[in-house]
């Protein structure tokens, strides 16, 4: 299959890459910049010049693939604090995208987010897969990747964790944690930290998006889960061991002058079930979990003091 990738030299796409290639699989990836061309060459994929903004670009590269896996987000804006320009222009590019393989029957994997589950209410148990948000960050983009199905699209949309680690990630939320803690001299949680956040591996995510391009039924909503939910206070407690820091509660109220852009996210409970993934396509992460893996020094090594 020859896959047309947005976000290909980023964080999950330096994992799905050769995930794809040693499965048989041709990848053209998009870049914005000639490091990023020189990147995707290395790893053996072909470059589509451009960006998001490039919306005729995009339709025709989704056209000539024989299926997309969308992973590119303006997580520069949304770190800015232009979260709902970030928002819209995604859903722009989804749609061109869309309009590239309607009719096609071709795959088209979109992302999305577990943190969505938590703004919706639910209470007293996991969200799973079959629980639809009506609204929310960037659930317009997942409702319309949904939607494609009813356009002869084999579309799916993976929810990802809000956290998810390996020695790839170099800009993720652990790391904006990590930062946080360092600038503010603590390490913090909210109120109690007993809420929960989900996480899984670069590696296992990166074959579920494999997964998820060969054979998810269309109309697929499928959790990039792992851990179901690790205690805040816990994921704080190891950043405080690992930079010497006391490990300390933030009341909600303060919550946003500590955590900054996530302070809206960083109280929620997130607890998040990948069953009915695990058993659609046979997926099983097989790599260590959030804690075990930021117990090891490549998080702190990688972030400047």
């Amino acid at each position: 299959m020859r896959v047309f990738v947005t976000g290909a030299s980023g964080h999950i796409g330096s994992a799905l890459i050769p995930e794809l290639v040693e499965n048989g699989h041709e990848v053209v990836g998009l870049a914005r910049s000639d490091r990023s061309a020189a990147v995707l060459e290395a790893a053996g994929a072909e470059v589509h010049r451009g960006d998001l903004d490039d919306l005729d670009g995009l339709r025709e590269a989704a056209g000539a693939a024989d299926g997309v896996v969308h992973l590119a987000f303006k997580h520069e804006a949304m770190q800015s604090g232009d979260y709902l320009s970030a928002i819209a222009d995604d859903l722009k590019a989804i749609e061109a995208m869309g309009a590239g393989l309607e009719g096609s029957g071709k795959p088209f994997v979109g992302t999305g987010g577990t943190l969505m589950l938590a703004l919706s209410g639910i209470k007293d148990r996991p969200g799973t897969e079959a629980d639809v948000v009506t609204g929310g960050p960037r659930v317009d983009a997942e409702l319309a990747v949904i939607g494609f199905a009813e356009r002869g699209i084999r579309s799916s949309l993976i929810r990802l964790s809000p956290i998810v680690h390996s020695s790839l990630d170099h800009h993720g939320f652990a790391h904006t944690l990590i930062g946080i803690a360092r600038d503010k001299g603590v390490s913090g949680y909210v109120g109690d930290g007993a809420n929960r956040w989900p996480a899984v591996h670069t590696l296992d995510v990166a074959r579920l998006y494999r997964l998820a391009l060969e054979s998810a039924p269309a109309g697929s909503r499928l959790h990039g889960v792992a851990d179901e939910g690790v205690p805040f206070r816990d994921i704080a407690g190891v950043i405080g061991r690992r930079l010497s820091l006391p490990v300390v509660s933030v009341d909600p109220g303060d919550a946003g002058e500590h955590f900054g852009f996530l302070g809206g996210f960083v109280g929620l409970d997130n607890w998040t079930s990948s069953a009915r993934t695990r058993k659609l396509l046979g997926w099983e992460p097989a790599h260590e979990g959030l804690i075990d893996d930021l117990s090891h020094g490549h998080y702190f090594d990688n972030v400047a003091a």
